[in-house]
């Protein structure tokens, strides 16, 4: 992204010489310098940044540039004491204040920030916006105002939280300091509104680009989705991954068949004790070849650089959630897939979620054509990722590394097949799910069928040529393409829209993918290969790990804030002997050289 601002050449060095010396790093990564010199000279900002881009820094490197007291608004506390955790480590006083700390703790962290020994100072949102914090906060020097995950703070956004709607008022009670918004995922309607709500609509707006080449997107039909998830583990052994289930129940039932099938595998879900999700977590972070089954609860703040998959057993519920989670993926920048499997029973549910949701008519309208653009991206017959990137506004070429460019379906014209399904729909009373209407079209007589007489309708078994697979997939292209819709009852019932109605009395005409045979699951491009190691021992890289997680328990803090994997994985190539050697590798700053240099240098000379 261009860079508007040229700093002071003493603000600059003093820039670099933070990045280095905090952060152990030589170079900024692509997107970050511009949003921190927008910082440093003096703007407000809005940055949207992929997953593992690096948003943390835009809002760390600035506060200590800057001096003063940074003021941190985040969602989770878990995220926040990951964080504190990391930047003590770093050598930077930073402290959290969250309704999970004991009231003396609390007021500890108080103390030291307002003596001014805390440089960065991690709150809730609800607990900033109350009239007594904002007053406490304005009698001390607060350079800075980072608020992330800000998607929500939007009513358009996929995590709207109401407590972020009142970010906004922080501006005026710390009117010295500088405002910057921080979120993954954001379309157009999300970004106008953050700007609106906490920047009166004045803000510098950077958004890199979407695209996350290295992952591998596929999406296929979901009839027996646990079996599916458990042959698709099976055959990437060894490789971290993630799992996401719809509810608890499935999370559960998911991470027992794996188990029962001898994979390494972890179920995290809100039920949990925070104990428990708190010690998975960390088993995820810390070792190799564990794969987390998950609701959505899980994945904010994670910061693991080699999961080699992400699988959605269940629809997302927008592609802004999808994005956001398939971003877990190959943030080590290496090959990397994502699965998602899909059926009609996935767009029932989603829907009936939308519709008993406690909200406005308008904010379920959005919902709705959320959902709308997800099951147009299930069944696209271009490019898959053109149309994910297409949402968020950027315009691609095909990808090459998506299952429709891999394995391109031919386009026909399905108006014959579409009218006689529409056909059953209509002579069934529009009452009848996606199941009882194929059975109808391929001639199966169930007691179902017989009882009501559906066996002798013009249009049963006249699909019989076609095997059951390729109606399904036709239903689910007309819903796609809004000829259909799925009731939200019971049985989820198909009902005509006026565009279907159009088709079938032979006013319009359907395009569709032509069914393709069935076959085994192809693996694709991936392959545990792929997560090689760049030249790195892989016995010393396992030893630097277990050296890692030692540590990490001794701090009581999560691994990954020792040292990041991509560091492990650069000295276990590298191999430094000196304390020069290892100052030079990406990601150890000058207080990790010195809190844990030594150490790390024994282990690599003893290997």
């Amino acid at each position: 992204m261009p860079n508007p601002f040229a700093l002071p050449p003493e603000l600059e060095a003093e820039k670099y010489r933070v990045l280095k010396t905090a952060f152990g790093f030589d170079a900024f990564r692509p997107g970050q310098e511009p949003v921190i010199d927008a910082l440093l000279s003096g703007r407000d900002v809005l940055a949207v940044m992929p997953t593992g881009a690096g948003k943390s820094l835009c809002y760390q490197a600035p506060a200590l540039v800057m001096g003063g007291l940074a003021v941190v608004v985040s969602p989770l506390i878990a995220l926040m004491e990951d964080q504190v955790a990391g930047l003590r480590l770093d050598g930077v006083r930073a402290e959290a204040i969250h309704s999970g700390r004991s009231r003396e703790d609390n007021v500890a962290s108080w103390r030291r920030v307002a003596s001014g020994e805390a440089r960065l100072l991690y709150l809730a949102p609800e607990r900033l916006m109350t009239e007594r914090m904002l007053a406490a906060l304005g009698k001390l020097p607060v350079s800075l105002v980072a608020i992330d995950e800000a998607h929500c703070v939007s009513q358009w956004g996929h995590s709207f939280r109401s407590e972020y709607l009142l970010l906004g008022q922080a501006r005026a009670a710390l009117p010295k300091a500088r405002m910057i918004a921080l979120t993954a995922t954001a379309d157009q309607s999300t970004r106008d509104d953050i700007l609106q709500k906490l920047f009166e609509g004045s803000a510098e707006t950077y958004v890199a680009g979407f695209d996350r080449p290295n992952i591998q997107i596929a999406v296929s039909e979901k009839r027996d989705a646990m079996t599916a998830i458990e042959r698709y583990v099976d055959a990437r052994k060894g490789l971290s991954g993630v799992v996401y289930r719809i509810s608890r129940k499935k999370v559960e039932e998911t991470a027992a068949r794996l188990q029962g099938a001898g994979v390494n595998a972890l179920a995290y879900h809100a039920g949990m004790e925070a104990q428990a999700r708190a010690a998975a977590q960390e088993t995820f972070l810390a070792e190799r070849g564990v794969v987390m089954v998950a609701t959505v609860a899980f994945g904010m703040g994670i910061d693991k650089s080699d999961v080699r998959y992400v699988v959605h057993g269940d629809a997302p519920g927008s592609l802004e959630a999808y994005y956001q989670e398939i971003g877990r993926a190959g943030r080590d920048g290496e090959p990397a897939e994502a699965l998602m499997l899909y059926g009609l029973e996935d767009i029932r549910t989603r829907r009936r979620f939308i519709d008993e949701q406690d909200s406005a008519p308008e904010r379920k309208r959005v919902e709705s054509r959320r959902l709308d653009a997800l099951v147009g991206f299930c069944e696209t017959t271009a490019c898959r990722r053109q149309a994910l990137l297409a949402y968020f506004g950027e315009t691609n070429p095909p990808c090459g590394n998506c299952d429709v460019c891999l394995d391109p379906p031919e386009v026909i014209d399905g108006t014959q097949e579409a009218r006689l399904l529409l056909g059953l729909v209509r002579d069934t009373g529009q009452r009848f799910g996606a199941a009882h209407i194929v059975a109808l079209a391929v001639g199966h007589e169930s007691e179902t069928v017989t009882a009501r007489g559906h066996e002798k309708l013009a249009g049963f078994g006249r699909g019989a040529d076609r095997p059951a697979q390729d109606w399904r997939g036709i239903v689910r292209q007309l819903v796609a393409v809004h000829a259909l819709e799925v009731e939200t009852g019971a049985y989820g019932g198909l009902v005509m829209t006026a565009k279907g109605e159009r088709v079938l009395a032979g006013e319009e005409r359907v395009s569709i993918a032509k069914p393709k045979p069935r076959t085994r699951e192809r693996r694709g491009r991936m392959v545990a290969e792929a997560a090689h190691l760049s030249g790195a021992d892989e016995e010393l890289l396992t030893k630097l790990k277990a050296l890692r997680r030692e540590l990490a328990v001794a701090r009581a803090a999560p691994a990954y804030v020792i040292f990041a994997d991509s560091t492990l994985i650069e000295m276990a190539s590298a191999r430094p002997r000196t304390m020069d050697q290892l100052a030079r590798v990406k990601g150890v700053g000058a207080a990790k050289l010195e809190a844990f240099g030594d150490v790390f240098l024994r282990a690599i000379a003893e290997a």
